[in-house]
């Protein structure tokens, strides 16, 4: 989440701290492009770079993935050596190199990377700005919500938000955590691989271009252990539907132009869809058929006088929290307007903070069954409330466009 300060300021959150790992065989995977920044996080990784994008790779459904020979040859045009980047070459961030254009994203996938130790390190140093950055009132946003204390989710998850989890992902500060939530596929009912999150989740925005090691975690920390009770836990404790490496993502070229590190600017399109697959295989099952369930998307979700709930959901790495617990916050959302031009936010009253970022916001349907019709975007460093796009054309063009590059697959 990015967020605000007393003042009105807003903070984007990092993520974890720790990185050294054995980096094992790469596979690469297929990718789309369209995203933006990272949440929760921290790192000892190279500070001084830029993140890269992901490329296109089609993979077996047993977990391997076979690099075509017209892959080969794009990474090679954008500078990319797998062998390199398997050993290591992913840590330099050449702002240069950074790729951030729609179509270039390129996500090598680093089998063992996602160890427990980076899974669980998720940090939160705070960053905010000044108050001008929400700006653009119109006369449209609502009071200020009062804040709604984000509730502990009931373990095992898999029984209580088995859509959620968390997405984790290297940035040039370090590796870094947001939330995500599984949600239908036209092009494969029932056999979905989508994860929706926040735009910021996998794109720098306007300074910037795509993350790296970009993974997704179905309900991660199942249990709801402790850190202190994680310390030792193994990756298949810590991740027990596995690792889902993303295959594809794309978010709004209005967030690609528009979005910043901190701040409001672009958060009326801060959302994004990203394909997975898993890493060690899943016996031929899709990610929908893993966690038990995906959410509808709703494209055309009710003004907010005709909302009475929204629930929000993530796993918040900010202080008071430690990134390890999912919480959600429950709350009738109220209106912020940025600017004029944009479309306005839904806003609802909670204190989860950063690390909840990209989280699904979910109301019930016509039918009565849960929809998801927003993301956590940008909130306050004080923690009091939290706000999400509004989802109409612009999110379902994203959301069809990912769709439909698997359509045939």
């Amino acid at each position: 989440m990015r967020s605000i300060r007393p003042s009105f300021t807003v903070r984007r959150g990092r993520g974890v701290r720790r990185t050294s790992t054995s980096l094992t065989a790469v596979a690469l995977v297929s990718a789309l492009a369209f995203t933006a920044t990272g949440c929760n996080g921290s790192g000892d990784d190279n500070a001084n770079g830029d993140p890269t994008a992901t490329a296109t790779a089609s993979g077996t459904g047993d977990g391997k993935l076979r690099i075509p020979d017209d892959l080969k040859r794009r990474l090679k045009e954008h500078g990319i050596d797998i062998d390199k980047w398997k050993n290591g070459a992913w840590k330099d961030w050449n702002r240069h190199d950074w790729l951030r254009e729609a179509n270039d994203f390129v996500n090598p996938i680093i089998k063992g990377l996602w160890n427990p130790d980076r899974m669980r390190g998720a940090d939160d140093p705070d960053r905010g700005v000044d108050a001008n950055d929400i700006s653009g009132d119109q006369g449209v946003t609502d009071p200020t919500p009062q804040p709604v204390k984000a509730q502990a989710a009931t373990p095992p998850y898999h029984s209580s938000a088995a859509t959620s989890g968390k997405l984790l992902f290297d940035a040039p500060g370090g590796t870094m955590v947001c939330s995500a939530t599984v949600v239908q596929d036209p092009a494969h009912p029932g056999k979905s691989n989508l994860v929706w999150t926040a735009g910021h989740c996998v794109h720098a925005g306007k300074k910037g271009g795509w993350y790296r090691n970009l993974a997704f975690v179905p309900s991660y920390n199942d249990q709801g252990r402790s850190a202190a009770e994680l310390e030792n836990a193994s990756r298949s404790e810590i991740a027990p539907y596995g690792v889902w490496w993303a295959d594809a993502a794309k978010t709004s070229q209005q967030w690609i132009s528009k979005g910043g590190e901190t701040g409001g600017d672009g958060a009326s399109y801060d959302f994004a869809v990203v394909h997975v697959t898993p890493e060690q295989g899943s016996g031929g099952k899709s990610l929908e058929e893993t966690v038990g369930g995906a959410l509808p998307v709703n494209f055309d979700a009710p003004a907010v006088p005709k909302v009475q709930s929204i629930t929000a959901s993530g796993y918040p790495a900010a202080a008071p929290y430690d990134g390890q617990l999912l919480y959600q916050c429950q709350d009738k959302p109220g209106r912020l307007s940025i600017e004029k031009s944009d479309p306005t936010m839904y806003r609802i009253g909670c204190t989860m903070t950063g690390g909840s970022s990209g989280g699904g916001w979910v109301e019930k349907g016509a039918d009565g069954k849960p929809v998801l019709v927003s993301n956590t975007s940008i909130g306050p460093v004080s923690a009091g409330w939290l706000a999400g796009p509004r989802l109409g054309d612009v999110a379902k063009g994203v959301y069809e466009s990912v769709s439909k590059q698997f359509a045939g697959r």
